[in-house]
């Protein structure tokens, strides 16, 4: 069965990304190369490389793969970037990153998730990330400026750490809005301006912090 997964990869590639949009063919070869179904433990292989979310415990999610994949699009990573993700998870997200970046810093709220994460990335040889447990609306300044910043919470706005930490020619990638429904933002820096795109609509799991929601009832 496990052989059977190389296979369902590149259907996932090749009928949840290539139809609709994702064309950054660096992306496409990150997206072949992770095998997701090792970042959700116990799930069906096949369930595994479905074109939906999926729980991962503590009230969080593994992203649609489609999803996953328009985010990191839309950072344009050419190669060595320095790149932050608000939300490690399941660690899925990260792991297609560190394909296409320098190095991957990872902010993770809750400990269990972040310690879990943290043994299987080390454990497959994920050596260009870096995990801490924090508020992940904080951003991690300690390494910024980052050309990237991806966020894979919704927030009902955009937090000024995260924009103060990004990078010249940077890109943050962000769900912003209710509880429910959510736009997909990317906002650029040049220079002092900041340029806003709208990439769609979306849902995420809310974003909790001091910049974000404030509890999980909000």
């Amino acid at each position: 069965m496990k052989n059977e997964a190389p296979r369902l990869r590149e259907m996932m590639v090749a009928r949840q990304l290539e139809p609709r949009g994702i064309t950054d063919i660096h992306v496409l070869e990150a997206f072949l190369e992770v095998p997701r179904d090792e970042f959700i433990p116990g799930v069906d292989l096949r369930e595994a490389y479905g074109d939906h979310p999926l729980p991962i415990g503590e009230g969080q999610t593994i992203s649609q793969p489609y999803m996953v994949a328009v985010m990191t699009q839309c950072l344009e990573l050419i190669g060595g970037e320095k790149v932050l993700e608000i939300g490690t998870g399941s660690g899925y997200q990260a792991a297609i990153l560190s394909r296409l970046a320098g190095t991957v810093y990872s902010v993770e709220r809750i400990e269990s998730i972040a310690r879990r994460t943290e043994e299987l990335l080390r454990r497959k040889d994920y050596d260009n990330i870096l995990i801490k447990v924090g508020d992940g609306t904080l951003g991690w300044p300690e390494y910024g400026p980052y050309d990237g910043i991806i966020v894979t919470a919704g927030s009902p706005g955009i937090p000024s750490p995260l924009v103060e930490q990004l990078a010249e020619g940077g890109r943050l990638v962000i769900p912003t809005g209710s509880d429910y429904s959510q736009r997909l933002l990317v906002l650029t820096r040049r220079g002092d301006e900041i340029i806003q795109h709208d990439e769609g609509g979306c849902v995420f799991v809310p974003l909790i912090g001091e910049y974000g929601w404030k509890d999980r009832r909000r």
